[in-house]
């Protein structure tokens, strides 16, 4: 039986843009495979390898967005289509779309079980939408199959800590990190996650990257948390030698201090503030560190700056008050002390500091008054000044009733 004319046309130029696709396909002209098989698909809707190929040359030309729904015309004509569903699951997985990769993964994955990438791209969708315990399964079967893979080690890693099995997960990050070094950095996540309960395998963690200014900070402050202040301190300049930022200068400083090397932490103290004046912070610490040297002019001009920049800090102005008594100037002590009280701030030493004041400028009465209402206020909480106030207290009684 001969076939009418129209429909052996018909079929020859379906025939012929499908071996068009297939061969621009075989040489990477994935921009021509796309025309050809659009065009074979207008000839000829009903053929599920057409879909799949255009699907494919979408995929390679990292268009996935296109890929997808091609993929999904694909499998309505043929669900049991085994590389149309891994690869649909792949460019879901890229868009960052998990969830929504899993069916046809799990699909894939009933269709050939004995494979590898089904099986990895699995465990990636699983963990990308939440399902820790079913990606380890997914995981684990990929890595029976596969037992030297670094990408596999490392989801199931991810997929063990996702579950709080630290214990579980650090052999898995490790042998990842040893098969690709671009895995390494996955350790320092794993070193974080040790930080809040395990600090002496952080620490130990943290010591593998000797040349990454923030482990060498975070080693230094595990360090330093748990006592031995001087090793800190080595890790905390090397931190800063390679990226001297100012948390990494604040923690340099901080170790100094804790270390008493005052006059070490003020230079990097005076770097960070000529980067970044307005560091409230910061400001704070130099004023301590003046103040500890015992410049007490210099304290009182700093702690100053730093009320200027938050004059609702009742911190900076009760430093500021202690340090002006130290620096003598009292009526700038009473000034910082008003703030303190208008701030609803005031505590028993507030108004103890006050009747120093008021006695040291012999303004005997209102210092009379403010030692005996920090003796109410006190209560036995602070038995030296409470001694040292009774004792004022009787004497400037007797020398107002003079």
């Amino acid at each position: 039986m001969w076939l009418p004319v129209t429909l052996v046309l018909f079929l020859a130029f379906q025939g012929n843009f499908y071996e068009q696709g297939m061969k621009a396909l075989d040489e990477k002209r994935y921009q021509d495979a796309v025309q050809s098989f659009t065009s074979a698909i207008a000839a000829e809707p009903k053929d599920y390898s057409l879909y799949f190929n255009l699907a494919l040359a979408y995929s390679l030309m990292g268009k996935d967005a296109d890929a997808i729904p091609q993929y999904q015309k694909a499998l309505e004509l043929k669900p049991d289509l085994y590389q149309a569903n891994l690869n649909i699951g792949i460019s879901l997985l890229r868009g960052k779309r998990g969830a929504e990769a899993v069916p046809y993964l799990t699909s894939a994955v009933s269709e050939k079980p004995k494979e590898y990438r089904p099986n990895y791209y699995l465990g990636a969708a699983l963990l990308a939408s939440g399902e820790f315990a079913k990606a380890e399964t997914a995981y684990t079967a990929a890595l029976a199959i596969d037992p030297k893979s670094p990408d596999t080690e490392l989801g199931l890693a991810h997929a063990l800590e996702k579950q709080n099995r630290l214990a579980d997960a650090a052999p898995h990050f490790q042998k990842a990190a040893d098969a690709n070094p671009n895995y390494r950095d996955d350790l320092l996540e794993l070193a974080a996650l040790y930080e809040a309960q395990q600090p002496a395998e952080a620490i130990a963690l943290y010591q593998q990257f000797p040349e990454n200014p923030g482990a060498q900070e975070r080693l230094g402050a595990l360090l330093l948390q748990s006592g031995k202040v001087a090793d800190a301190i080595p890790h905390f300049e090397a931190a800063v030698a390679k990226s001297p930022t100012v948390a990494n200068r604040a923690a340099l400083a901080t170790g100094y201090l804790k270390n008493n090397e005052p006059d070490k932490a003020l230079p990097v103290v005076e770097k960070i503030l000529s980067a970044d004046p307005n560091d409230f912070d910061i400001r704070m610490l130099h004023a301590r560190i003046i103040r500890d040297q015992r410049k007490f002019p210099e304290a009182a001009t700093e702690f100053l700056r730093a009320t200027q920049m938050r004059p609702d800090s009742p911190q900076a102005w009760s430093e500021l008050a202690n340090v002006e008594v130290m620096a003598e100037d009292f009526p700038a002590a009473l000034n910082a002390l008003d703030r303190v009280a208008a701030l609803h701030a005031e505590k028993p030493g507030h108004v103890f500091l006050r009747a120093i004041v008021l006695d040291k400028i012999k303004d005997r009465k209102p210092a009379l008054e403010n030692y005996e209402r920090f003796l109410t206020l006190s209560n036995g909480q602070f038995p030296d000044e409470e001694f040292k106030a009774r004792q004022r207290a009787r004497i400037l009684k007797r020398e107002l009733n003079k």
